[in-house]
């Protein structure tokens, strides 16, 4: 097939003999009759001549000769859009569409290919059309390049890429009637070297246009009818092989049985179809050389995937012309492509292939060069790409096991832990294919086999040992979900994996070990979980979804078995193990998933009690945390009002609290006894007790058993002797915190008495005064007990215990003091904010150990978000977050994404406050440097370059939305300007104040300030400068330069923006009679087209740059009074009114020359004198401007657009700098065990071997 000769894209039109068709369609004929009378062996042809056109065909327009089509007249040989129409509305039958055209086409084949030329050019978005006259005197490449010029781009979209569901159906249309275009041709017309060749050539050089809509259309239309042709070349090699059997046959025959005409007959039609295939295979070449191998590495992702997904289509439609390495070797190539959805398209139709076992012979060698590449995309940044790559590896596998080796396997089965769920669940299938489909003979003979003797009791011990072996213990319930889709039966098998837990192992064969026994109780204990609530793990999924009722009536009947296997085996479970602390804790998390009232209607009572017997002994014989909690949720799992066995478990646990609360007094009296000093035997008889109260007090209202005043008098008596064991008091202080929250609860749910109220209040401030008693304790965990539940206890009794309607609860309110914001303040400092090699808290000594780090890194995290909730929820003063905000950059790894989330939900609440609150946190670190270094630091140091860029991510935070941080922008300048002017030096004027340096800090935030904005803020900062500092060049006065200078920037354009924007406006109200406002306050409409204006004109007469020479004025074209802002239209009074005063305008346009000034530090003395001349007038005038009465800033009632936005280059920058900022990832760092998933980078081929013919 690739041998034959290629089309060119110009491709002309030969003369053509009156072909002869069948009377109505070109449908079927078997036998031949209408099959051409003669053919060519190429496709090339010559141009047909304009009088041969017209003459072709029944005549060609000849008066009788049908000029309709689908019923519509059609004029001048251009087509009204009908075909492109009905294709588009896709509510016709395609194929009477087809014989519509087959019909038009017999009657005038020209005026047909017409048609069909102007559907391909419709389709792709083109206005222009092809005419009769250009169809017979312009080459291919005249007309695409006509059409080019007529494209009209108004959207850039096209069909094929439009919204909207009538376009969403067009592709599919468009590739059908293709496909069924051919199809209804494929027995004569595509033989007449007529109609394949003009649309060939047209969609070849369609195909090569720099116009995309051009290129996609066409290259989809080429791809579908190329594989249209394939199906047709391989009905034909189906035809010839049935035509060879029976001229076989037939010549086998003896001589007298033999029909030689017959044989004659099956000889001319096999010749026939050899020159109808032959032909069919210079057309599909022509496609594939002309379209293919240009366009499947085309710039555009979608017309690659196009190519691509075409390619395995031939491949597994005819497999033995089209599947060998000389084709296979483009999708290798592009399974290297940069865009997921190509390497998508290359792996589904892969997966076509290797489906098919047949081939799996002809698939050797492309296996064995592109394996490696297949198994790497198992890790693709596209989770799509990734899961069908698994996908395909298990066909791999399917066809050959020896293909894959174990390395390549290892790299799929850890993907069944992965959190993107058809990830893990396409690993999972690979996995089960792997190690769990298999079965050997002899287990036919034991298929009816139950619980340790069934066949799936090895296959539980398998999944056992794998789940070993990966390493990641704490995430069975991840395996488990990956591989409940395809190995349901197995994981269901609860009564095989009880079986291998209580009976004894088989003659010969080895026992589960400790640790095996231990991940099978997990697993098991993972299987009911997932079988009772039907939603995958946390981290798995969006949520959970409503069940079908399908999957409801699963979820019953696995309820119903679980709970009529495991109520009689769960007490001999948890008497076996009953000293294990790992193996009871997921034991006793089952009775959460029965089905309880099966209890009663199985008659299942007395295993009943033999389980609160068993939980009983379990919690006299344990201590560990998690087990006491796990026997604490079962008792609360039972107690369920609901069912009549409640009565029976409310018994027993009353019993077991009775003694549990009894012993824990009369230990506590002795154990507090004056004069004796406590033994160990006591605290830990006291320890105990007090653990397993505190787990019951966790899920059980303990509030009859009054523990208040026993844990009090414990905690106080630790406070005054100082030598409490910890373990007492954390414990202590935990079942403390419980008593509060569970009276709390009782009053909050039923009508409760003053009394009750009182009682509460005065026992919650009693504990908090206790905990903030153990901040300073010399233990860390105490401290850190006592920090989260203030922490918690101050949260739950804010303000916010009244909403809701429950104003009742005001007496509980509680508002921490200063002294107690100030502890909790400093535990966070001294805590949260140290080195990790300070951190020493660490358990057994192992800080070195990497996991020991993160735990620790994750429990600071928690204190630092509990105290950070105080802020936010106003509980403490906002300005403490001040010493919170200071540590961002320092910190920022560990605690950055906390501290910028404090940051934004502080400013939601106030704006000024928080803005307040930076600017306050980067003073005390300029404090905090001045205090090491002396005032005479150096700017470029380390320490203040810090500051700076501090200053400049506290700036990114605000956005990119002025007008909503306006004010807190102009707050946070102005105590800014006032702290660096706070200390003046002690040496006098000539020197530049202490905090001088601060301001170069603070010009980090001069971009955020609107243009008009900055004015007012250098007015300001002018009120705290004296004449000598504005002469001043030196080095130390170079914080003043830089900040003047921000504030300055653009200044000549800032004046000239607003006298125009004056100036255009007032045009603008001259030729608009009316114009809405933009502010949010509603002005009289008198007052309304002026308001604005005047307010800038205003500000532009009273507020002056220094030195600044007298140039001609500007004046608008529509002389206006400016009239003076009313007081509540003033900005906020951020800055202290002055009188008013009146003053006669100056101008501005000379601030380019004081700004070249300010940067010139060589400027000769002449200059500095005028400076210095013009200054003193303008220094009369500003003071004159600032008794007048102007705020700081003014709320435009209708902004200018110019005085509103920051100019291009600004913009730009502080663009570029918020999408910096917001693009930065706080995470922390991962896991030794877990594998990271990395971006794939695309692997090119050297260009020259792409169009190679060899593999």
């Amino acid at each position: 097939m690739i041998a034959a000769p290629e089309i060119p894209t110009d491709f002309t039109l030969l003369q053509e003999s009156e072909t002869h068709f069948s009377s109505d369609t070109d449908f079927e004929d078997i036998e031949g009759k209408n099959q051409k009378q003669g053919k060519g062996k190429t496709c090339k042809k010559g141009k047909k001549g304009p009088a041969e056109k017209g003459k072709s065909g029944n005549g060609g327009g000849k008066p009788g000769g049908p000029n309709r089509m689908n019923g519509h007249h059609q004029q001048n040989g251009v087509e009204n859009m009908m075909l492109f129409e009905v294709v588009k509305m896709g509510k016709s039958a395609m194929q009477s569409v087809v014989d519509d055209w087959i019909e038009s086409y017999k009657h005038d084949r020209d005026i047909a290919l017409l048609d069909l030329i102007n559907f391909f050019i419709q389709c792709s978005g083109c206005k222009g059309v092809v005419t009769a006259e250009m169809f017979r005197h312009m080459q291919n490449s005249e007309i695409i390049r006509k059409m080019t010029e007529e494209f009209d781009e108004d959207s850039g979209d096209y069909p094929l890429t439009m919204a909207g569901p009538q376009w969403k159906k067009f592709k599919s249309s468009f590739c059908e009637f293709i496909g069924v275009l051919v199809r209804q041709c494929q027995y004569s017309i595509i033989y007449d070297e007529y109609m394949m060749d003009t649309v060939i050539s047209l969609l070849t050089g369609l195909s090569d246009s720099q116009v995309r809509a051009f290129r996609h259309t066409s290259t989809l239309a080429a791809m579908k009818l190329m594989t249209a042709l394939v199906n047709v070349a391989l009905n034909l090699s189906i035809n010839m092989d049935n035509t060879q059997r029976q001229y076989e046959a037939e010549r086998n025959k003896i001589i007298g049985k033999r029909a030689n005409d017959r044989l004659e007959l099956l000889l001319q039609k096999r010749k026939e179809l050899q020159e109808n295939q032959d032909e069919i295979e210079n057309m599909m070449n022509a496609i594939f050389k002309g379209v293919f191998v240009h366009r499947y590495r085309d710039a555009i992702a979608e017309i690659r995937a196009i190519c691509i997904e075409e390619i395995g289509i031939w491949m597994k439609m005819y497999s033995d012309a089209f599947l060998n390495d000389s084709y296979l070797k483009y999708v290798g190539w592009t399974m290297h492509d940069k865009q997921g959805e190509v390497r998508l398209k290359c792996l589904t139709a892969l997966q076509g292939l290797y489906y098919n076992k047949e081939l799996n012979s002809k698939l050797e060698l492309f296996t064995s060069r592109f394996k490696d590449r297949i198994v790497s995309m198992t890790l693709d940044k596209e989770y799509d790409v990734a899961v069908q790559a698994i996908k395909l590896l298990t066909l791999v596998l399917q066809s050959s096991e020896e293909v894959l080796t174990a390395e390549d396997c290892e790299n799929v089965y850890h993907l069944v832990y992965s959190a993107h769920r058809p990830v893990a669940v396409a690993a999972g299938e690979f996995l089960y294919k792997k190690l769990f489909s298999r079965r050997d003979p002899e287990d036919d003979g034991i298929l009816k086999r139950r619980g340790r003797q069934s066949p799936n009791a090895n296959l539980v011990k398998t999944l056992v040992f794998f789940f070993l072996e990966s390493e990641l213990h704490e995430h069975a319930a991840y395996l488990v979900d990956s591989m409940w889709d395809c190995a349901t039966d197995l994981l269901k098998d609860w009564e095989c994996m009880n079986s291998l837990l209580l009976e004894e192992p088989l003659n010969g064969e080895e026992p589960l070990t400790d640790r095996q026994e231990s991940a099978l109780i997990e697993i098991m204990l993972c299987t009911i979980r997932q079988a009772a609530e039907c939603h995958p793990p946390v981290g798995r999924g969006t949520g959970k979804r409503v069940l079908t009722a399908k999957e409801k009536k699963t979820q019953l009947d696995d309820r119903t078995k679980i709970t009529e296997l495991f109520a009689v085996a769960l007490p001999q479970l948890l008497a076996k193990y009953s000293v294990d602390a790992e193996k009871v804790t997921n034991l006793l998390q089952l009775p959460q998933y029965f089905d309880l009232e099966i209890y009663t209607t199985g008659r299942l009572e007395k295993h009943l009690d033999a389980l609160l017997r068993q939980i009983r002994d379990i919690v006299e014989k344990h201590t560990d945390i998690d087990v006491l909690e796990a026997c604490s949720k079962t008792y609360h799992a039972l107690c369920n009002e609901e069912f009549t066995i409640f009565n029976r478990v409310d018994i027993a646990r009353s019993q077991l609290i009775d003694e549990l609360a009894d012993k824990f007094n009369r230990l506590l009296e002795d154990f507090l006894q004056e004069g004796e000093e406590p033994d160990e035997d006591d605290a830990y008889q006291v320890l105990s007790t007090l653990k397993r109260i505190t787990a019951f007090h966790n899920a059980h209202d303990l509030s009859r058993w009054d523990l208040f005043g026993c844990n009090y008098k414990l905690l106080k008596t630790g406070i005054e002797n100082g030598d409490m064991p910890e373990q007492i008091v954390i414990h202590a202080l935990q079942c403390t915190h419980y008593v509060i929250l569970w009276q709390l609860a009782k009053i909050t749910e039923s009508s409760s008495t003053k009394e009750d109220l009182l009682r509460l209040k005065k026992q919650m401030r009693v504990f908090c005064q206790i905990c903030q008693h153990y901040l300073t304790n010399v233990n860390t965990a105490v401290k850190e007990q006592a920090f989260t539940i203030l922490c918690d206890v101050l949260m739950i009794f804010s303000h916010q215990i009244m909403t809701g309607g429950r104003d009742m609860l005001e007496p509980l309110v509680y508002t921490p003091d200063s002294s107690l914001q100030s502890e909790l303040l400093s535990f966070i400092l001294d805590h949260v904010f140290i080195d990790q090699d300070d951190d020493n808290n660490s358990a057994d000594g192992q800080q070195d150990d990497e996991a020991s780090k993160i735990e620790a890194l994750h429990k600071r995290r928690n204190l630092l978000a509990a105290f950070c909730k105080l802020i936010v929820y106003t509980v403490v003063e906002m300005n403490t977050a001040a010493d919170i905000f200071k540590q961002y950059m320092k910190y920022y790894n560990d605690y950055g994404d906390i501290i910028k989330e404090t940051m934004s939900k502080t400013r939601q609440i106030d704006k000024i406050q928080c803005a307040k609150t930076l600017i306050l946190s980067l003073q005390q670190l300029f404090n905090e440097m001045i205090q090491e270094n002396g005032y005479n630091f150096d700017r470029s140091s380390p320490t203040f370059s810090g500051i700076k860029e501090l200053a400049r991510r506290f700036a990114l935070t605000f956005g990119l939305d002025q007008l909503k941080t306006r004010e807190a922008i102009a707050m946070l300048h102005k105590d800014g300007i006032e702290f660096a002017f706070k200390e003046p030096n002690p040496q006098g004027e000539s020197h530049p104040p202490l905090n001088l340096a601060f301001l170069d800090i603070l010009s980090e935030f001069s971009s955020k300030l609107l243009r008009q904005d900055k004015r007012t803020v250098y007015v300001y900062l002018e009120k705290f400068m004296t004449f000598q500092m504005s002469l001043r060049r030196e080095d130390v006065w170079l914080p003043l330069m830089s900040y003047r200078n921000s504030l300055l920037a653009g200044g000549d354009d800032d004046t000239m923006s607003v006298i125009s924007g004056i100036s255009s406006r007032g045009s603008t109200v001259r030729n608009k009679k009316t114009k809405p406002a933009t502010g949010k306050r509603k002005v009289p409409e008198a007052e309304e087209s002026s308001s604005s204006d005047s307010m800038w004109l205003n500000r532009e007469q009273t507020m002056h740059t220094p030195v600044m020479m007298q140039t001609p004025q500007l004046t608008s074209t529509i002389m206006r009074e400016p009239k003076r802002l009313r007081p509540e239209e003033n900005y906020m009074g951020v800055y202290p009114m002055q009188p008013e005063h009146h003053q006669a305008p100056l101008d501005y346009n000379t601030q380019v020359t004081w700004m070249l000034a300010q940067r010139q530090q060589e400027e000769a003395a002449r200059q500095q004198e005028r400076a210095a001349m013009n200054y003193v007038k303008l220094r009369t005038n500003l003071q004159h401007a600032i008794r007048r009465g102007t705020s700081l800033m003014e709320d435009d009632e209708e902004p200018i657009v110019e005085d509103v936005m920051m100019s291009s280059e600004g913009r730009i920058e502080d663009l570029n700098e918020g999408m910096d900022f917001d693009t930065m990832d706080i995470d922390l760092p991962p896991s030794k065990n877990r594998r990271e998933r990395t971006e794939l980078k695309p692997d090119f081929f050297d260009p020259a071997s792409i169009m190679d013919e060899s593999f």
